[in-house]
């Protein structure tokens, strides 16, 4: 059956009722997002509080802690397709979801261990980079009491990945709330020293962080745990019982996650560096342009999680039609949404700075028009980026997770930072150069995950036997 033939197999029907289905799941996944992207904003402001000096010390600490958390994340986040795939299976999806979210619990902790060891030696490593010795100390000790919320977090990470296979995302949504409630009280208490707590400045900080990811582990825990329909998985059931073969494959296919995430993340830590060459401007203009952008991305992320789930759950069923539907779906869903931010940042873009700055104020000039200026390639960054998280979604619903990572390092390191460094600085474009490098570099990367999508059949990716286990154990009553 070729893509064209999935696609005409499709009923009005189908497309109608898959749009709704990923609309319901990915709606709670973006405010999930948009949460745990608020916990963080939170820190950096209320770290303000005590001054710019513990603010660039937690910056520093911060940016060491999550280039390595988010590499984590993306090995977990593994865990979402395999999860997806048993469901969509229906039989013996019980034992097999318990198997793969306990498993996704060991490789957590696993990589917890060293990479404690590595940011215990955060000064080190900072000093090695450069920085100034008092700035790297303050970092390393805001670094050993954030650090430890490395576990919790991506055991949060797994429990979410099994609540959106089963199309349960609200349990998550909720508890990030409340874990964000939770983070602000825990700030004021442990940072300024309220409520009868001692005043810990950054050491509080990460202390702080540190108890809201144990909230939100422990949060979804206890909401799988009471939950009716939930607990009848028995997710921490014999927990010590071994899946070599399943611990096995989530390293496998969570390792090119980890390294597409790790590309992303640096190449746009490398844009802010180059950002800091060219002016003190373009830098604020550019924090500016990015926050925005970040912002608006978070719903073609939960979009692109929401398809790795519906794609998943229909490769698990063996239904080509339906992973050719829900990928599209996602894939539509997210352009359309990327498109009209591209509209508002071409056509309101003294609106959106004006969030951040007076735009009428003289002082301010400079960076507003830098910031206009990068909102007007922002339009074009945004739909590649969008079409990009949904279409490494889509492929990963698949568990096509190694080709992919080769694009992005080809898209990010050999396309996007060697154009925008040379247009910045031989073409002297400046801070333009810059953004017109991340666009072509995202747009590459998009370009490349589409393709791979509509020739999926040609290139033996929806083989369903490829990916069919064979259960044995899993017959036997009492199995884990």
């Amino acid at each position: 059956m070729t893509q064209n033939d999935t696609v005409r197999n499709a009923t009005p029907g189908a497309w109608a009722k898959e749009w709704r289905a990923t609309l319901a799941l990915a709606w709670p996944l973006v405010l999930t997002n948009l949460a745990q992207t608020a916990m963080g904003t939170t820190d950096v402001i209320m770290l303000g509080w005590l001054g710019p000096e513990a603010l660039a010390a937690a910056a520093l600490g911060f940016n060491l802690y999550f280039a390595v958390l988010i590499f984590t994340i993306g090995v977990v986040t593994a865990t979402a397709p395999m999860i997806a795939h048993d469901v969509g299976r229906r039989s013996y999806d019980v034992r097999q979801v318990r198997r793969t979210v306990r498993q996704g619990l060991w490789v957590s902790g696993v990589i917890a261990v060293p990479t404690w060891l590595l940011l215990w030696q955060g000064e080190t490593i900072l000093l090695a980079m450069g920085q100034k010795p008092e700035l790297a100390q303050a970092a390393a000790t805001y670094l050993h009491a954030l650090q430890w919320a490395l576990l919790p977090f991506c055991g949060y990470v797994v429990l979410r990945s099994f609540l959106s296979a089963l199309q349960r995302p609200m349990w998550a949504l909720t508890v990030s709330i409340a874990a964000n409630l939770f983070n602000v009280l825990a700030n004021w208490c442990l940072i300024f020293g309220n409520l009868g707590f001692p005043a810990l400045g950054l050491t509080g900080a990460g202390v702080a962080t540190t108890a809201s990811s144990l909230f939100l582990f422990s949060g979804l825990a206890v909401a799988i745990l009471l939950d009716r329909r939930l607990k009848r998985y028995a997710l921490f059931g014999r927990f010590w019982r071994p899946d070599w073969s399943r611990f096995v494959q989530i390293w496998r296919i969570g390792l090119p996650i980890g390294a597409t995430f790790a590309f992303e993340t640096t190449i746009f830590n490398a844009a802010v560096f180059l950002m800091g060459l060219i002016g003190t401007a373009s830098l604020a203009a550019h924090s500016i342009a990015i926050q925005i952008a970040s912002l608006t991305f978070m719903v073609p992320l939960g979009i692109g999680q929401a398809a790795t789930v519906r794609v998943g759950r229909a490769f698990g069923a063996q239904d080509r039609t339906g992973v050719a539907v829900a990928g599209w779906t996602g894939f539509v869903m997210a352009i359309a949404f990327m498109a009209t931010m591209a509209f508002f940042m071409l056509v309101t873009p003294r609106l959106l700075v004006s969030a951040f700055l007076d735009v009428d104020a003289p002082a301010n000039a400079e960076v507003v028009a830098l910031a206009v200026t990068f909102l007007a390639f922002a339009g074009l960054f945004q739909v590649f980026d969008g079409a990009q998280a949904v279409g490494s979604g889509m492929l990963r619903g698949l568990n096509d997770t190694r080709v992919p990572m080769i694009y992005a390092a080809i898209g990010y390191w050999g396309v996007g930072l060697p154009l925008g460094t040379a247009l910045a600085f031989r073409a002297g474009l400046g801070g333009a150069g810059i953004w017109i490098g991340l666009a072509s570099g995202l747009a590459v990367v998009a370009v490349l995950m589409l393709v791979r999508w509509a020739r999926r059949e040609r290139l033996g990716l929806v083989d369903f036997g490829a990916d069919r286990r064979e259960p044995p154990a899993e017959c036997v009553p009492g199995s884990a």
